[in-house]
């Protein structure tokens, strides 16, 4: 709410910005407390159906956010775009408040802790923001992306599970499983609209419209993995399969020019693997915490998400710039990097079993 009123009433962009830090803090705090929540709260048995209903909340949002903020924004103005949503998001702490009050208090991790795994947390997101910036830089000194590059391996690792940066069977092969996965799809989601626009003259409404469908298979693809008895390793790998082979798709669609509308039957298919997989990454956590720590692995899954979204857009930025300045097709190397990285996640959920003893 702090983050939203700072938006609204900013005075300059600066202050904008330091808004949408705040509200990004705020978004990353309450994604793992929800996690946890889900896990004190509701039976194993449940938990796919309740990462399958997090899914559909986030698709409504996607279809008719946009063009609700376009109304108000045009009625009201665009600080009222964030300054009504306060009112949102009071409602929703009013209602879930009464239910948290109700879960047990357990012990949390010391301040001294806190503080260090947020200090290592602020420098793997420098670090990110290091490897775009310093990427962008045209000759030799280009190469220097890759000293923050590295770094960011050594600040998340205190922020995972051990044996999380070699995949390690189990709860790690898990986190690296929903990093491939955001990285990968995130990655080629950035260009698809801008692939559209360029390569076949579509307008920014007509290309966006793949955003909404592809939401809308995403929330129908996580209502299947719910209803389906299968292990949770057998879903993640399913819906990493599809994964890669709708990113093969688009990747060979926009390489050969073929038809825009297989690049966009591509980026559903790796929609709906999303659906079926990035639900059961959080059901898989869960199965594999205790009430020890469930806390620390749910921050952990929100962590290997976010930054593996933002390393890999960070990266295929660099790609993108660095191919282009070659005189080279950039949308065939980023989307062959998606799949690229489509693939660590295929064999990520491989090992995804619980390790039992």
């Amino acid at each position: 709410m702090l983050g939203l009123l700072v938006c609204g009433l900013a005075p300059t962009m600066e202050v904008f910005v330091l808004g949408r830090v705040v509200q990004g803090l705020g978004g990353g705090a309450l994604m793992s407390s929800l996690y946890v929540v889900v896990g004190e709260v509701f039976p194993e048995a449940l938990r796919p159906s309740i990462f399958a209903s997090f899914a559909a909340a986030w698709v409504l949002p996607s279809l008719f956010g946009p063009a609700v903020a376009a109304f108000v924004a045009h009625a009201l103005g665009w600080r009222w775009v964030f300054l009504l949503v306060v009112v949102l998001v009071l409602g929703c702490g009013l209602l879930v408040s009464p239910a948290l009050r109700r879960l047990r208090v357990r012990d949390e991790p010391g301040r001294a802790d806190a503080r260090r795994l947020l200090a290592w947390s602020v420098l793997a997101a420098a670090a990110v923001l290091a490897v775009e910036l310093l990427g962008s830089i045209e000759g030799p000194l280009a190469v220097t992306a890759l000293l923050p590059l590295l770094l960011v391996g050594v600040a998340v690792r205190p922020l995972l599970p051990p044996g999380t940066l070699r995949a390690a069977r189990g709860l790690p092969a898990v986190m690296v499983t929903r990093g491939a996965l955001a990285a990968a799809f995130f990655c080629a989601e950035a260009y698809v609209v801008f692939v559209l626009q360029e390569r076949w003259g579509y307008s920014p409404g007509q290309a966006g419209i793949a955003l909404s469908i592809v939401g809308v298979v995403w929330a129908a693809a996580s209502q299947a993995q719910a209803r389906v008895r299968l292990s949770n390793t057998r879903v993640m790998t399913i819906g990493t399969t599809l994964v890669l082979a709708g990113l093969v798709v688009l990747a060979a669609s926009v390489a050969g020019t073929i038809h825009p509308l297989l690049a966009m039957a591509g980026y559903g298919l790796g929609g709906a693997g999303m659906g079926f997989a990035y639900a059961r990454t959080g059901v898989s956590m869960l199965a594999g915490s205790t009430d020890a720590d469930r806390g620390f692995n749910s921050s952990a899954l929100t962590i290997s998400d976010s930054l593996g979204g933002a390393l890999a857009l960070a990266v295929s930025g660099v790609v993108y710039a660095s191919v282009r300045r070659a005189d080279a097709d950039p949308f065939t190397a980023v989307f062959a990097l998606a799949a690229a990285l489509a693939v660590v996640a295929v064999l990520a959920a491989r090992r995804t079993r619980p390790v039992r003893g």
